[in-house]
């Protein structure tokens, strides 16, 4: 493997999650191009593993990143999983971005969708389009990705998309988040240590919320701060609101626990009243398609991580 060949911040230059602008120039992102990744996503079909469109859309996320960071930048990691006698074929899809500088961030989602609706009433035992929950957030990283081939970042940003996040039955966490356990235990570069990671996870639903994540705010609340920050700046309170979150379990709570990396978590959801998470309406039920997408919602998430790895990290 030619990339990641730089392991990133010593243990403690990561601690540092200091902040100030920069005075560089930010590039545009663009809500379009992301939504149409979100439309591509859907055109292959469901994307669960062992699916025809897991196959296609793994395909065409290696030929994306590679268009935008160079064939020698982008590394599937591939990994079997047995699961109730089923062999799982999966694969994290990284990609390196200034891969000279030794100074890294860490930028990630999962493109999986969820094998079964069971919050349908309809076909519950049917996987879901996944245009949120998996498209989104690969979305808004794919068109980052091609600012970053059209305007170099000032820092290393490391793009990893996980498999398998979405694969595990309700009330029980065993089987969820089998990418980011995978790279967490078999990181591509030993002693990977970027400063710091964000996870965008539903960031382009309609009627979006996100609350400030209580796993985020106990591992990287500076960096939380930051993030919420700059929305307030860019106009974007009532998206990223003050609000302090309950914890949610998702990829960044496993790259916290087994590498040290401080990340945080980018997901729409609401506190439940009496205690834990409310996720939207359309979540894990065939209503998680194209039609529930708002384009200012990306365009929203885009412009705030863009700001911040353009513009803020010192």
């Amino acid at each position: 493997m030619g990339i990641l060949l730089l392991a990133g911040c010593t243990g403690s230059d990561r601690s540092r999650l200091n902040f100030q602008q920069q005075g560089r120039e930010v590039p545009a992102f663009s809500a379009d191009s992301a939504y149409a990744h979100v439309e591509t996503q859907l055109s292959f079909g469901p994307r669960n593993p062992g699916s025809e469109g897991h196959r296609r859309t793994r395909s065409w996320l290696i030929d994306k990143l590679g268009a935008y960071a160079g064939e020698h930048a982008v590394y599937a990691q591939d990994f079997t999983r047995v699961i109730d006698s089923d062999t799982l074929e999966l694969s994290n899809i990284i990609a390196a971005f200034n891969t000279s500088s030794p100074d890294r961030i860490l930028l990630c989602a999962h493109w999986d969708t969820r094998p079964r609706a069971e919050r349908d009433s309809l076909h519950p035992d049917q996987p879901i389009p996944g245009a949120d929950d998996g498209g989104s957030g690969t979305a808004v990283l794919l068109e980052l990705a091609r600012m970053f081939r059209d305007h170099p970042p000032p820092i290393g940003v490391d793009i990893v998309l996980f498999d398998g996040e979405d694969y595990g039955r309700e009330g029980s966490l065993e089987n969820y988040f089998l990418g980011s356990r995978y790279w967490s235990a078999n990181p591509p570069v030993p002693e990977y240590s970027p400063r710091f990671g964000i996870l965008l996870d539903m960031v382009g639903g309609q009627n979006a919320h996100f609350p400030r994540e209580g796993n985020s705010l106990q591992y990287a609340p500076a960096l939380v701060n930051e993030i919420w920050s700059i929305a307030g700046e860019q106009g974007h309170g009532d998206l990223f609101v003050q609000t302090e979150g309950a914890p949610v379990s998702d990829d960044h709570v496993v790259i916290n626990r087994v590498l040290g990396i401080p990340t945080i978590d980018i997901i729409h959801y609401r506190n439940a009243e009496g205690g834990g998470v409310q996720f939207p309406p359309y979540w894990h039920t065939q209503r998680d398609d194209l039609d529930i997408i708002d384009r200012s919602v990306m365009d929203a998430v885009g412009g705030v991580v863009a700001e911040l790895v353009y513009n803020r990290v010192r």
